[in-house]
């Protein structure tokens, strides 16, 4: 091959005879493939992530006091969105649900009053069915302050919530949709992860 030839065509590399294109497309291989590699990996932490939330836990802020001490104003929960699948919602269950008079919100209150209960709240106390015991609440902030009687009748199917710091809690005692629907119960809190100092489970 002539000198003019050399200098008119591809450059080759003396060493190897391969053009210096072949070899700087084959050096870029392996960066490509990490790139590939992590948006794969991405995908599918997306769709972990998914499936996750849509089926299997629920997350959420409290954004105010209503649940103190067990759940602190800002604190962030999860739930299990498995709980309610397998069994029905219990006494004393902390629950997140749809807020009855806007259920574009969500609440977390415990459930107090179970389908077909009645709930009367007489000088502070809660009372279920007309039992003559108090309803035991050991996880109250401080005593609710009395008010007038109030005087619940828990439809079917259907649940009477209220917030552990009953003296500042907006709950079903003042809702206009007094009771939340069994289908409107999202998920039963297990767990905080939020502020990291008190990570643990949610009673």
């Amino acid at each position: 091959m002539s000198t003019e030839n050399r200098r008119l065509g591809t450059p080759v590399h003396h060493e190897t005879g391969k053009s210096r294109k072949e070899k700087s497309s084959k050096g870029n291989h392996p960066l490509r493939s990490e790139i590939i590699s992590w948006l794969q990996i991405l995908l599918a932490a997306a769709c972990i992530a998914f499936v996750l939330n849509t089926f299997i836990i629920a997350n959420s802020r409290v954004p105010s006091g209503s649940m103190e001490n067990t759940i602190m104003t800002n604190d962030r929960v999860i739930g299990s969105r498995l709980s309610y699948k397998f069994s029905d919602p219990e006494r004393g269950d902390i629950a997140i649900f749809r807020f009855p008079d806007d259920e574009s919100l969500f609440y977390v209150k415990r459930i107090i009053g179970l389908p077909g209960e009645t709930v009367d709240i007489i000088n502070g106390a809660v009372y279920i069915n007309g039992s003559e015991t108090p309803l035991d609440e050991p996880y109250l902030k401080e005593a609710m302050i009395p008010e007038e009687d109030m005087h619940f009748e828990v439809p079917e199917d259907s649940y009477f919530m209220m917030g552990d710091n009953r003296n500042y809690s907006y709950d079903a005692r003042y809702w206009t949709n007094t009771y939340v629907a069994r289908d409107k119960i999202i998920a039963k809190v297990l767990f905080r992860y939020w502020p990291l100092n008190k990570i643990g489970r949610v009673q």
